[in-house]
């Protein structure tokens, strides 16, 4: 389950509405979430890189949101989008610091600038379709 901190942090952003954040469980990545996923998103270099070493089937698929969100070419689907990006080495400078160990304002910033980035993500990758 989601440690306190995170889930008041999820809970402040009105946008998400009344999700039931509760539910949350995480996993460690297998191959058969890899083989499954169209696309992996990361949020921290190290974890794309763990990605792309230990699931190589993944790596043109696998990326780093903050990356995507700067470099994503505006047109094309969204697999192109990501394998563009994919091609690129992560940068640490682009990750999304992680809160542990920090106080609830720094859960806080962390829950909106994650939201922000996702925002931008949708943006991004919604199909002309969709206008």
């Amino acid at each position: 389950a989601m440690s306190q901190r995170t889930l008041e942090a999820l809970e402040k952003l009105e946008e998400l509405g009344e999700h039931h954040f509760r539910s949350h469980r995480s996993h460690q990545l297998t191959s058969d979430d890899a083989e499954w996923a169209d696309v992996i998103i990361a949020v921290e270099s190290d974890h794309v890189n763990y990605v792309r070493k230990n699931f190589a089937s993944a790596a043109e698929r696998t990326v780093q949101l903050r990356s995507f969100c700067l470099l994503a070419p505006l047109d094309g689907d969204v697999a192109s989008q990501v394998a563009e990006v994919a091609t690129g080495e992560p940068e640490p400078g682009l990750d999304v610091a992680d809160p542990a160990g920090g106080d609830q304002g720094t859960y806080d910033r962390c829950a909106v600038e994650l939201w922000d980035l996702a925002q931008v993500f949708a943006a991004l990758t919604l199909s002309s379709d969709d206008l």
